[in-house]
């Protein structure tokens, strides 16, 4: 029950977060986009700060789940995030659920359920090797570089969309190297941060999956990045869980069948979610997508935007 209502203590404080940031970001410099000089922007907004606020507390109520339950565990309940996005959003704009948004609701719901009780997650595994932790790390931060490198050739929706994927896996990544550090200071205490690699990747992941993430929001409509980001950071971190933490889950062809029903459940649901009109509309909504090029160069795309 605590790792429950801290999972949704942390969604909920997440969700809240993301969307005062998109509000914060679409009003930034697109001169900044992908650049740190985008947050020292955004850090004079005090509608951000007030979203960061609510992340970082998401963030530190998510990582006190982390210490009491699995990745595999706590990553769906965190998935959630969304539902209080759109509450949130749904008041700011007065836009009510309808039929889509209270279906989304409903599968991402049903699709959490599924998982957790079809899987039950549990601890107790062997860790994985060095050479499968470092590729399992390798793969998941090569991924990201990837899906950033191909965003910069599309048009802005989908750019958003990929840099929140690269966003949502480094977070997941985040997600089980914090599990990792709580066991660190659990076991050799707090001075056990300073003398291993693990806490110095998490603030690194930190830092570069909240600069893409500030861009995404700087460049598209929230429905254009938020259900990637989070779609992608409960998949990731199951599989980190998985791939070297030695998470458990069951395997019989019955509840695998489950499993993969409720990741695709989670999955629909947050598209759902993530489309419906109560998202608020980024900076792009105002213009015709088919006249959106490419970027070649930030100078046409500030020039575009005004």
């Amino acid at each position: 029950m605590a790792v429950f209502l801290l999972g949704i203590g942390a969604a909920c404080c997440l969700g809240f977060g993301f969307v005062l940031q998109q509000r914060a970001a679409q009003r930034a410099p697109l001169a900044d986009f992908l650049s740190f000089r985008l947050l020292l922007d955004l850090l004079k907004m005090p509608e951000w700060l007030l979203g960061i606020a609510s992340m970082v507390a998401g963030q530190v109520l998510g990582a006190l789940a982390l210490t009491h339950g699995e990745v595999s565990q706590v990553e769906p309940l965190l998935a959630t995030n969304l539902l209080f996005a759109m509450a949130l959003s749904r008041w700011l704009s007065n836009q009510p659920l309808g039929r889509s948004g209270w279906g989304g609701v409903v599968v991402l719901a049903l699709g959490v359920t599924a998982f957790i009780v079809a899987g039950r997650p549990s601890g107790g595994g062997h860790l994985a090797s060095p050479l499968r932790h470092w590729l399992v790390f390798g793969v998941v931060v090569g991924l990201a570089m990837l899906l950033t490198a191909i965003g910069k050739r599309l048009r802005p929706t989908r750019e958003a969309t990929l840099l929140s994927l690269a966003a949502g896996s480094l977070y997941g990544l985040q997600d089980a190297l914090t599990r990792v550090t709580g066991t660190l200071v659990h076991d050799g205490g707090i001075a056990a941060v300073f003398t291993h690699w693990q806490p110095y990747v998490i603030v690194g992941c930190g830092l570069t999956g909240l600069l893409l993430v500030q861009s995404a929001f700087e460049t598209a409509p929230l429905r254009s990045s938020l259900p990637a980001l989070t779609a992608a950071e409960p998949i990731v971190g199951i599989a980190c869980g998985v791939g070297f933490l030695g998470d458990r889950l069951r395997v019989t062809p019955g509840a695998l069948a489950w499993q993969v029903i409720g990741l695709i459940a989670i999955v629909v649901g947050v598209v759902l979610l993530g489309s419906h009109p109560a998202m608020p509309e980024g900076p792009c909504a105002t213009r015709d997508p088919h006249q959106v090029q490419p970027r070649q160069h930030l100078g046409r795309r500030a020039s575009a935007r005004h």
